[in-house]
């Protein structure tokens, strides 16, 4: 393996820590982590809202309920050795009404499954000891639930690669992928790198960059863009820590929720409204072969069947701040639509199978010498070490993929 060079596509922090995972695990291996951007950590990774993640949500015995508890661990003592921000601020999970009750009693159970570390239910009143401004019946506290800056992590990961010998190759868009005697051919126009294995983690590009390696077309990747409030300065103290509505079963989303960053500031959402542009920040930013390739997609129209009730409804909180904050003024009621003003939007690489579903868990594809990372929603940042120990398992042949 020393005379190896390992590929990487995509320097979100998902690829970025297998490349330093790989790095650690094989020394003398070569690692070369080709990303189209400028920087590293440039979409996902740099637009979430820096939470990490205690396992409440997650399915049991899921690979992203077995990540996301290694991956907290992991990342905790990562910015501990580092001297990394990591504040285990904690999280209120809050029922407002008796449906949100009922649900809240199933997640109790997946979370008590998970062994999510000091998760209690909370009385009306202890609500208000946690977070005197917020309200609700009752709730689910995490006081484990971290916030963090996920940019600096990947930063520092693309250091240790560099450290470990490896390159970080920034404005390097993938357009091909070769098979050649005994390796691959990755190639940016003119441009090419020789690797003996690949790995794609291509986030917002996963399905159109594993094609290239031949991979199968399923799933697509389906953008959605989650819009940010930036709570006023005068409010922010509102909020101590993380305030999350009951999430609904039949979607990955979380809601829309209160977050304090680690800078101090504390920001409502995201949303999730359909993008029409892989990297579609803006409502202006419209990419015509993008909205072709998803009507062609079978599973577009099935999910539109399914859920467009759902989308029409984040639309108009899209447009109008007074409905954006209405469902959010449930939990804070003190903070309204005069308390907030819009701030930055990302966009969430979610993953759509053929019939519509939406991709939940980690999903993750093997072809000989190619690895490709096909979904990697939340809680992948948090789970982001636990993912690299698990990819390059798979890499080395150690275990089957997903």
């Amino acid at each position: 393996m020393a005379d190896e060079t390992i590929g990487i596509i995509g320097a979100g922090i998902v690829g970025l820590a297998v490349g330093r995972e790989l790095a650690h695990r094989r020394p003398g291996t070569r690692i070369v982590v080709l990303e189209k951007e400028p920087d590293v950590a440039l979409h996902q990774t740099g637009h979430n809202s820096g939470v990490v993640h205690a396992g409440i949500y997650y399915k049991p015995g899921s690979l992203k309920a077995q990540l996301c508890t290694r991956g907290r661990d992991l990342l905790r003592a990562y910015c501990a050795d580092r001297a990394l921000p990591y504040e285990e601020s904690g999280k209120l999970v809050v029922a407002v009404n008796a449906d949100d009750v009922a649900r809240l009693d199933r997640l109790e159970v997946t979370a008590a499954e998970n062994a999510v570390p000091g998760l209690r239910r909370v009385s009306a009143a202890e609500i208000r000891e946690i977070e005197p401004f917020a309200t609700g019946l009752a709730a689910l506290h995490s006081p484990r639930t971290a916030i963090t800056d996920y940019g600096r992590i990947a930063r520092s990961f693309a250091q240790d690669i560099a450290d470990s010998g490896g390159e970080v190759r920034l404005g390097f868009p993938v357009t091909r992928v070769g098979r050649v005697t005994g390796g691959l051919e990755v190639a940016s126009g003119e441009r090419t790198v020789r690797v003996d294995r690949l790995v794609v983690c291509a986030g917002l590009h996963a399905d159109t960059v594993s094609r290239l390696a031949e991979d199968r077309a399923e799933p697509r990747i389906i953008p959605f863009r989650g819009e940010y409030m930036r709570v006023s300065d005068e409010k922010a103290h509102m909020v101590r820590s993380l305030v999350y509505p009951v999430p609904d079963p039949r979607y990955p989303f979380l809601g829309v929720h209160f977050t304090r960053r680690v800078t101090g500031e504390v920001e409502v959402g995201p949303n999730a409204v359909l993008a029409y542009a892989r990297e579609g920040y803006t409502r202006s930013r419209v990419d015509p072969r993008e909205l072709l390739r998803m009507a062609a997609w079978p599973g577009s129209w099935h999910m539109a069947r399914q859920h467009w009730r759902t989308g029409v409804r984040e639309m108009r909180g899209s447009f109008f701040t007074s409905v954006y904050m209405r469902a959010a003024a449930d939990y804070v009621p003190d903070i309204g639509p005069k308390d907030v003003a819009r701030t930055k939007n990302g966009v969430r690489a979610q993953a759509l199978d053929r019939d519509g579903s939406l991709v939940d868990d980690f999903r993750i594809h093997r072809l000989g010498a190619v690895t490709t990372v096909r979904n990697a929603p939340s809680p992948a940042a948090t789970s982001s070490m636990a993912i690299a120990e698990y990819v390059s398992d798979v890499v080395l042949g150690e275990r089957d993929a997903s």
